[in-house]
């Protein structure tokens, strides 16, 4: 029984996540990168300016400031994708899927921006005086859906338990036992604590303790990638050539690789960036904005973060590595690579990235499932929800095999998804009118710069 129902659950993972979600994912990308002017490219210097300083004042609605809602979205998007979901993209669809991942990122940042434009939009005050925004409420209350907004709620809830806590939780303890020789109970109570700790003082709580952690954690790991480029630059051409080669080849068309490498390309550079999955806007609505269009341009950045910039570091860190022969699988291959250019810090890096990545997707997601949860049931059921949280936390670092857990929280991870970008579509005119009114109002800043 038990089998069956494993294989039953993969064969609907992979159904979710099979070429009609990756179509409509990346399809809704393309359609709002057109829609909008390529504004990923043309803003993109302007949006990581806005990102990593001080514009908006402390007059203007919200929570936290751009900054702590970008890294409450990066904590819970730069997580273990980075570290092992590149290297499964790769092994399973050679050296190419990064090129079809770099493309899905590329275009899952004008997705991420229409997220955000609506989640501000649509935002509402709960009764705590405290923002609440996401597709939840942009599918109510401007799509006129209101079980869209239930149905994206209830997935969404489920998969925070799953891929954003148990599995991330269980990922630290085992990498804290094979590195460190850390037994999985004193792990998890380690996590239990912290998790508790920060989660407890909600949304701003949670801003201010990543707001310092995320940038640690990503030059810590993306410092120790580039210090590797540096140090072998020689190597980054034959790894681009690679790359590019084992996507356009004629071995590649003809043979059906590319199907393997667009398949896996597209669908780990979604996982790592979640693009179209409608998480991460959740966060965004929480952001003290004056503008839509501003705080949505801070959360396009993050996918350029995530996958054009940590996602990149590894996969040609990979690539150079020579280790792809091997049959090495996910942090195994990362590891090896690492290992090849660090020696034996290689090892210590990558764990210690794959932990701070892990926990900080816990932080990130405890914050999406709260809201989600809040949406379905109302301020009561907050406190039952951390305490749950917290409880799962540990209990998935204690367990041997969570393979099922995996699974299933893939499935919610992948239907999260489907009502989102339906909203998306049916909104995307108010997103084009609100970039509109954003960059007149752009042009009325520049216009008083040049004056004064």
């Amino acid at each position: 029984m038990g089998t069956s129902f494993s294989d039953w659950i993969g064969t609907v993972s992979d159904f979710v996540w099979g070429p009609p979600l990756l179509i409509f994912l990346v399809g809704t990308g393309i359609y709002l990168t057109i829609r909008l002017g390529f504004i990923q490219i043309t803003k993109l210097p302007y949006a990581l300016k806005l990102a990593f300083t001080k514009h908006q004042d402390d007059t203007s609605e919200g929570d936290i400031s751009h900054f702590q809602a970008l890294m409450t979205a990066l904590a819970a998007t730069v997580g273990t994708g980075n570290i092992v979901g590149v290297a499964t993209a790769v092994v399973l669809g050679g050296p190419g899927a990064l090129v079809w991942m770099w493309l899905s990122g590329l275009f899952g940042m004008a997705t991420k921006y229409a997220e955000a434009i609506l989640a501000v939009k649509y935002r509402v005050v709960d009764e705590k005086g405290q923002m609440a925004g996401g597709p939840m409420y942009y599918l109510e209350r401007g799509l006129k859906q209101k079980w869209l907004g239930v149905l994206f709620a209830a997935f969404a809830s489920l998969a925070a338990f799953g891929i954003g806590n148990g599995v991330q939780t269980n990922s630290v303890a085992l990498a804290m036992k094979s590195t460190f020789d850390v037994p999985l109970y004193v792990t998890g109570i380690v996590l239990m604590v912290a998790t508790g700790i920060v989660i407890i003082g909600g949304v701003k709580s949670i801003g201010k303790v990543v707001s310092y952690f995320v940038p640690f954690m990503i030059f810590f790991y993306v410092g120790s990638g580039l210090l590797i480029l540096i140090m072998n630059y020689e190597l980054i051409p034959g790894a681009i050539s690679t790359i590019f080669s084992s996507t356009f080849s004629n071995e590649a068309i003809t043979g059906g690789a590319i199907g393997a490498a667009i398949r896996y390309g597209v669908a780990r550079g979604v996982f790592s960036n979640e693009a179209g999955l409608g998480s991460a806007p959740i966060a965004a609505a929480a952001a003290k904005t004056d503008f839509p269009g501003r705080q949505a341009l801070v959360s396009m950045t993050q996918v350029f973060l995530d996958t054009l910039v940590v996602c990149s570091i590894t996969g040609l860190t990979l690539v150079m590595g020579g280790q792809l022969d091997k049959k090495l699988e996910g942090v195994e291959l990362t590891t090896a690579s690492f290992e090849v250019f660090l020696g034996p810090a290689g090892k210590y890096i990558v764990t210690i990235g794959l932990v701070m990545f892990a926990f900080s997707t816990v932080l990130g997601w405890s914050y999406y499932g709260e809201k989600s949860i809040y949406y379905l049931f109302g301020q009561k059921s907050i406190l039952p929800y951390r305490v749950l949280f917290v409880l799962v936390a540990g209990l998935g670092a204690m367990t041997t095999n969570l393979n099922m857990v995996w699974a299933i929280s893939d499935v919610f991870n992948g239907l999260m998804a489907i009502p989102n970008l339906i909203g998306l579509i049916g909104l995307s005119g108010v997103v084009i009118a609100e970039t509109r009114l954003f960059r007149e109002q752009l042009k009325r800043e520049e216009a008083n710069r040049r004056v004064s």
